[in-house]
């Protein structure tokens, strides 16, 4: 991989009940965005987006990981 980056996966879905059926159901994405540089506007950006939660942070390998949860 180059980074900087953005990786994703499907999560999860959620979905919400209305007199016992399924009403509306969006899908859960977990994005992760690697950076070497912990500082960056990047995160900001994605964390402005609808639907968008930001979980953690962490560092592995010299690498920063920025974890966001998507609905979609």
């Amino acid at each position: 991989m180059k980074y900087p980056c953005i990786v994703y996966e499907r999560s999860s879905g959620d979905t919400q009940f209305a007199d016992n059926n399924p009403y509306t159901f969006k899908l859960r994405y977990k994005v992760t965005y690697i950076d070497r540089s912990p500082e960056n506007t990047i995160v900001r950006k994605i964390a402005s987006l609808p639907m968008c939660t930001y979980d953690r942070f962490y560092t592995s390998d010299g690498l920063n990981h920025d974890v966001f949860n998507l609905y979609y």
